[in-house]
């Protein structure tokens, strides 16, 4: 699903990292901790799109290995104007496999940098990890 087409594309990855991670805070607030990860992905998914910004949810990403594409189900929870991915999270806490899984998202989508985001915490900026694809 998409949202409209803006002119924000001249936004680089930190400034919609920045502009994200208000906007999971915002969400983070008015809901606290403890629901599904759907619920947070929708609330931010509205945040982002009353911002203007083009927003795709559950983006597919195919898999393409030599001259193969597989269609092997790989999600982005969100990607903000086709260079910031999103991978929303509610565990108790990330882990390498969280980790593993924003990187392998990172480098499928041709982007440079991912916020992972736990709404399960009682301080949002404590489930916040950076993640920055060193493979471009």
């Amino acid at each position: 699903m998409k949202c409209k087409p803006t002119n924000q594309n001249a936004m680089n990855e930190n400034e919609l990292s920045k502009i994200a991670f208000e906007a999971g805070l915002k969400v983070h607030k008015a809901l606290g901790p403890g629901l599904l990860e759907s619920a947070y992905e929708e609330c931010l998914y509205f945040e982002l799109y009353k911002l203007n910004l083009r927003v795709e949810k559950q983006k597919a990403l195919p898999l393409i290995y030599e001259e193969v594409k597989l269609d092997a189900g790989y999600r982005v929870d969100l990607l903000v104007e086709n260079k910031l991915v999103l991978e929303i999270k509610s565990v108790e806490a990330l882990n390498d496999l969280h980790l593993a899984q924003i990187l392998t998202y990172l480098k499928l989508s041709h982007s440079r940098l991912g916020l992972l985001m736990n709404f399960n915490t009682v301080l949002f900026k404590d489930g916040v990890r950076r993640v920055i694809n060193g493979s471009i």
